[in-house]
């Protein structure tokens, strides 16, 4: 770096975030100097709006074009109790009265109880 283009900055910092500052320069083997300059040139440097490019490093030559879609996953069609406490927002012991009184449809699986989400929907609807 060209001495003769440096410009000296002097700032007060909070005691926490000085000590930081040279924690941050220790661990990364860098003047204090040096690690204010590449902060500044990261955040900064590229304050325009355009859009960034994104590099992925595949480890091969070959070109690689696509695009990527998320989707939410698909609910499950058999709720748990906790599951269904958390789909109508009525307390899992509430359900599991109703459902031992038959009012509510649902199974008893090896001791636990099961519900058919679209059985539950339907039932919820009809409901008065």
């Amino acid at each position: 770096m060209d001495m003769s283009q440096d410009r000296p900055l002097y700032v007060r910092l909070p005691a926490p975030e000085a000590d930081k500052l040279e924690r941050a320069a220790r661990n990364l083997r860098l003047a204090k100097k040096d690690l204010v300059t590449a902060l500044i040139a990261r955040h900064l440097d590229d304050a325009s709006d355009a859009p960034r490019r994104v590099v992925v490093e595949l480890g091969s030559d070959q070109l690689t074009v696509g695009h990527a879609a998320v989707r939410p996953a698909e609910p499950p069609e058999v709720l748990t109790l906790a599951e269904l406490a958390e789909l109508v927002q009525t307390p899992a012991e509430d359900l599991a009265a109703m459902a031992e009184a038959g009012e509510l449809p649902g199974r008893r699986l090896a001791g636990e109880w099961r519900f058919s989400r679209s059985a539950v929907l339907a039932w919820l609807a009809s409901a008065s």
